[in-house]
Order: structure tokens, then sequence, then C-alpha cells
């Protein structure tokens, strides 16, 4: 159990935030009518948010419903992307630290 312990706190806290939002989004209900947010511009009360909806199509996504997705938000596809991109550079960067630096 120490070894896992050590192993974790090894790894990047930015890599740990990846991956858990990651899981998150997978367990998000994408057609509840009501969801938690911690979007600044919902809790003032303004309607229209650019990112709004991005972690329900993220979800929509994975489940396989593209048109869905896309009417909820057409940037979710990029999102994966660049997340998933940030997610290899973080373990690229990591492995090379760890094996040479």
């Amino acid at each position: 159990m120490n070894g896992i312990i050590k192993q974790f706190r090894r790894l990047p806290f930015e890599l740990i935030f990846w991956v858990a939002s990651i899981i998150a989004i997978l367990f998000i209900d994408p057609n509840s009518g009501t969801h938690f947010t911690l979007c600044p511009l919902d809790n003032l009360g303004i309607e229209w948010c650019p990112g709004c909806g991005l972690g329900r199509s993220m979800n929509l996504l994975a489940r396989g419903e593209f048109a869905e997705s896309w009417a909820m938000h057409p940037l979710g596809a990029f999102a994966y992307v660049v997340i998933f991109s940030r997610i290899w550079q973080l373990i690229r960067n990591l492995k090379q630290t760890h094996n040479y630096g």
C-alpha cells in the first residue's frame, strides 16, 4: 500500500486532474434537467455561456450519441482531443524525467 501511495505522489497534479475530469465526465447524466455547475456566468444568472454543455456533450460523445453531442456543444470532440493530447504529453514528460532526469 505504501508503494502505491509513493507512486501516486510522484505523479504531477495536472495529470491526476485531467484523468479525474475525464472519469467524472463519463458519470454525468446528460439528460438531467438540473445539474451542479461551477460556471461563474450561470451562477450570476447569465443564461448564455460559451462553455456550458461541453461536459454533457463529451459524455454523449463517449456514449456514441454523435448527433446529440453536436447539438449540445459542437466542440465536444475537440475538447477530447485537447485533453487526451495533454494527458499524453504529461505522461511522456513523466517518462522522460523518470528515465533520464
